[in-house]
């Protein structure tokens, strides 16, 4: 545990966080590399590997700690868990936009760019479809408290083994995500006595993470045979899949929970040797406490990144030029957040001001960019 003056952070929950934004930020910024070049580099296999349990485990995470604030009062239930990320998302989607409104004015007219503008607050824009969600998720976990949890994870679970494609991105991503964080809700005392049993017996630990991670890396790498290749959702494909037999509908739920426990487990070994390598794990620690300023602050540095990179030639290799994109969309925001805590202006982009809460009974002063 690691106290902040404010709130009392568990280590390896951040150190889980920061592991996640970074597979994250190297999904995009490298099939974005990739996709601009029309190559693939060495870094491709990588962010392959971590397909099943990228977003998995980030949800699961974020549904740990719910189960603390899950009764508290409408009115303040609503102000931490949705205006909050509302607000965040209509600042972010707007200062979003208007770096890509030029290219949409210029294909579509302007009417098209407000129309686009428009469309964002019903199918999610860009890289912000997680903050979108995850309120969807709040209210969604809140409203089924009452009701038994092995139904909720039965109808979840099958919801992310059907293949639906409706086209809207919040209900298909809703069915294929909310299972990971409905099970972070609901069995999170189980799965913090497991970080702590794992981090006491790291022999143990260390014995389940190679044998986990051989079996998800010949899961993602070998491809699927027929007929079983045809049900792989399109999806799997555009976030880096290669069509492995870890994409398969229920082998894909299997590996995601798998993976995400994996992740929950790396976390808790790290964490218990924060004393011997606190120089390399604090920054990694601090990513996780602060994973809500990079990733809404990542787009634009990783798009210049990319940008430069591939048009002055300087560097011809992909798997490098895609690493350091990643780099770019790493630490820009970490540069950012600096600078607007040392100057103290820009304070809103990362911290929810006063006249943006609806509850304004007396609180702890929240720390900046926490998500709860």
């Amino acid at each position: 545990m690691v106290s902040t003056g404010e709130k009392t952070r568990v280590d390896w929950v951040d150190i889980a966080k920061g592991i996640c934004i970074i597979f994250v930020v190297m999904m995009h910024s490298v099939l974005g590399v990739e996709n601009e070049a029309g190559a693939r580099g060495w870094m491709h296999p990588v962010v392959a590997f971590a397909q099943p349990f990228r977003m998995p485990d980030f949800f699961l995470i974020s549904g740990l700690f719910l189960g603390l604030v899950i009764d508290r009062p409408w009115l303040r239930y609503t102000d931490r868990k949705i205006i909050h990320f509302a607000y965040f998302y209509v600042l972010w989607l707007t200062i979003q936009f208007l770096f890509k409104a030029p290219g949409i004015i210029a294909e579509s007219g302007i009417g098209g760019a407000i129309t686009a503008y428009l469309l964002a607050f019903v199918q999610p824009f860009g890289t912000l479809w997680f903050i979108y969600l995850l309120p969807v998720f709040f209210v969604f976990t809140r409203l089924l408290k009452g009701v038994n949890v092995w139904f909720v994870l039965g109808v979840a679970a099958a919801l992310e083994t059907l293949p639906i494609h409706t086209g809207w991105l919040v209900i298909d991503e809703f069915c294929s995500r909310f299972v990971y964080f409905f099970a972070g809700y609901a069995f999170a005392p189980a799965i913090f006595r497991l970080a702590d049993w794992l981090r006491q017996r790291p022999l143990v630990a260390l014995t389940i993470l190679g044998f986990w991670a051989l079996t998800n890396g010949w899961l993602v790498f070998h491809p699927a045979s027929e007929p079983f290749s045809a049900w792989i959702p399109e999806e799997s494909y555009t976030s880096g899949g290669l069509g492995g037999w870890s994409s398969v509908p229920v082998i894909s739920l299997t590996a995601g929970f798998a993976g995400a426990l994996a992740i929950v487990s790396v976390s808790a070994l790290i964490a218990g040797s924060l004393s011997s390598w606190e120089r390399v794990v604090t920054p990694l620690r601090w990513l996780g406490a602060h994973s809500i300023v990079v990733y809404l602050a990542f787009f634009l540095p990783m798009a210049i990144a990319r940008t430069i990179l591939l048009k002055t030639g300087i560097i011809t290799d992909i798997g490098t030029i895609s690493l350091l994109t990643v780099a770019s969309g790493v630490l820009s925001p970490v540069i950012l957040y600096g600078l607007i805590q040392w100057s103290g202006y820009g304070q809103f982009l990362f911290k929810r001001p006063q006249w943006a809460h609806i509850d304004r009974a007396p609180a702890r002063r929240e720390a900046l960019a926490s998500a709860e």
